[in-house]
């Protein structure tokens, strides 16, 4: 069974729902150790005395709140739970809101709501008018001695539990420049309008999350596992080097590529402009890019071609080594 992480209740008015809370999510990362490259040794993390330079054990380690300058209140476990001990055992709604007028970016982490011993009517009642009504508790919790704006929702048969983040917590996206509000602003046509639409119908299917999975997590464990398998197991393999070219941003014709993708999804041939557009597309450079790379390779070959021009003709010019040891010979006769 998942472990609790906090108990309490929910309040709405004057009604109090025993709960219990379990997580809604985990991490699937893989996690990886620091080393040495030298012997493999790892390398660990240290809470260090700054005064001393020594390391410190847990033990001597407390929670201070510096007031002023070097003037700390230590600060305990009971210290955090007795602030406010209502608002650490409760999940206080405040409002409720319609769910569409949510922004999703205010949503953070999820937990499950579970209802507790003698709390199974309560909290029927209230996952019941909150699935019916189409409305989003928001309330105020307490967690990990932080306290989270929530929303409670009910998913499936269970009130989901969803802390948000704080107006200020978001960032504005004020100074972000905006595409053009309308279609006709944007150049759409209506055809590319109908296009799209289909494609997007074409392509709506039942939500099934079991069919996403973090496929760059698995083709990592692939490579881990062929090192292994290989006895690479203490190679260290420095980040290549891409000295290649970026490819550019090309222009398409959004009209054929629409008509492209429906075509595919449907199993028939491209249509012959959606063909032209990506032939186009992925045509090679213009004669005059060719001309210049022949002419840089030209350049690069220039000095190569005059010192092997060079070389022959010093050969010529030297007298062979058979050559060269007859007038010795005929000199020192003549002596």
């Amino acid at each position: 069974m998942p472990r609790i992480v906090w108990k309490g209740a929910i309040a709405f008015g004057l009604v109090h729902v025993p709960v219990v809370l379990h997580p809604g999510s985990r991490r699937s990362g893989l996690d990886f150790d620091w080393l040495d490259k030298r012997d493999m040794a790892p390398v660990g993390y240290q809470r260090i005395n700054k005064a001393t330079g020594k390391a410190l054990d847990s033990e001597f380690i407390v929670k201070g709140y510096q007031y002023e300058k070097g003037e700390y209140v230590l600060m305990n476990d009971e210290d955090f739970r007795q602030a406010n001990p209502t608002a650490t055992q409760t999940v206080e709604i405040v409002c409720f809101v319609k769910a569409q007028e949510l922004p999703p970016y205010y949503f953070e982490t999820p937990y499950y709501l579970v209802p507790d011993k003698r709390g199974d009517k309560g909290y029927v009642l209230l996952r019941e008018t909150l699935r019916k009504s189409g409305l989003i508790g928001i309330a105020n919790v307490v967690l990990h001695t932080k306290q989270h704006l929530a929303a409670v929702l009910p998913v499936g048969g269970l009130l989901l539990l969803n802390t948000m983040r704080y107006a200020d917590e978001v960032i504005p996206a004020d100074d972000l420049k905006e595409p053009p509000a309308t279609l006709e602003e944007a150049g759409v046509s209506r055809r590319e309008l109908e296009m799209a639409e289909r494609l997007v119908a074409d392509m709506t299917e039942r939500w099934q999350p079991q069919r996403f999975h973090d496929t760059y997590r698995e083709d990592l464990l692939a490579r881990i596992e062929q090192r292994i398998d290989s006895g690479q197991t203490h190679s260290m393999t420095e980040p290549s080097q891409d000295t290649g070219e970026r490819p550019r941003a090309k222009v398409i014709d959004l009209m054929s590529m629409l008509k492209q993708s429906i075509e595919t999804r449907a199993g028939g041939k491209p249509a012959q402009g959606a063909g032209k557009a990506r032939a186009k597309a992925d045509a090679p450079a213009p004669r005059k890019a060719a001309a210049k790379t022949t002419a840089r390779k030209s350049a690069a070959k220039a000095p190569a071609k005059a010192a092997k021009k060079a070389a022959k003709k010093a050969t010529r010019a030297a007298p062979s080594s058979k050559r060269a040891g007859k007038p010795t010979t005929s000199r020192r006769k003549a002596a």
